[in-house]
């Protein structure tokens, strides 16, 4: 089940390879997430040290957190791989100048995952012809539902 999707990636980006990570969460966070309160569009992983980070994911709090822990709606949260792929991703952000961005956030097992993809950044043209595809997508499906309707 999709907890927040980051729609943009998808037009600002050539998605190249999805992979699954965990993220290392709190437990207001956790709530926030559960109401609805987590929002995905800006944000973006970055590598430092052999580790990933997402950032820019806000998770507002709810009015109901605890009075002893101070909520920080952009902190950055640490996701969670096997050293193996997270080795390979460096390799391929480092040499081939491809960028890491999260697609969505989802429930797995009781946990919540983050989908991250290898993604090469789209130029102006490319998008014009995802916007052109998009609409001859939404143009023809009417069609086909204005042509079943005229029939029955």
């Amino acid at each position: 089940m999709s907890i927040a999707e980051n729609r943009r990636a998808r037009y600002d980006y050539h998605i190249e390879e999805q992979f699954e990570a965990g993220v290392v969460l709190s437990g207001w966070e956790i709530k926030a997430i559960r109401a609805g309160q987590v929002q995905l569009t800006d944000g973006y992983v970055m590598i430092k040290d052999g580790e990933l980070f997402l950032i820019g994911c806000r998770i507002n709090a709810l009015r109901s957190a605890s009075t002893h822990v101070t909520p920080e709606a952009d902190r950055t949260k640490k996701l969670l791989m096997h050293k193996a792929e997270i080795k390979r991703l460096v390799g391929k952000v480092e040499q081939r100048g491809f960028t890491l961005v999260p697609l969505n956030l989802h429930y797995k097992g009781g946990r919540v995952k983050a989908d991250i993809a290898l993604a090469k950044g789209k130029a102006q043209h490319d998008k014009r012809e995802t916007e052109k595809k998009r609409d001859w997508e939404r143009e023809k499906g009417q069609l086909m539902r204005h042509k079943v309707s005229a029939k029955g």
